[in-house]
């Protein structure tokens, strides 16, 4: 558990970092990547997913 705590945090900032420089290169995609796999492994994942479906049908109900 604390590898994995660890291993998000890391991922988190060099995303946070990549993401602020501007453009976007094959080694920042891939940081990326890891970050959703990682992620999708520790127990904060459901709470990603109701919070992402829950946006989705928010803006899916808006009319213009």
């Amino acid at each position: 558990m604390a590898v994995s705590i660890s291993m998000v945090l890391l991922l988190l900032i060099l995303s946070v970092v990549f993401m602020r420089n501007g453009g976007l290169r094959f080694s920042h995609a891939m940081v990326c990547v890891l970050l959703g796999f990682v992620l999708a492994s520790t127990s904060v994942a459901p709470t990603i997913s109701h919070g992402i479906n829950a946006t989705a049908e928010i803006v899916g109900g808006v009319r213009p």
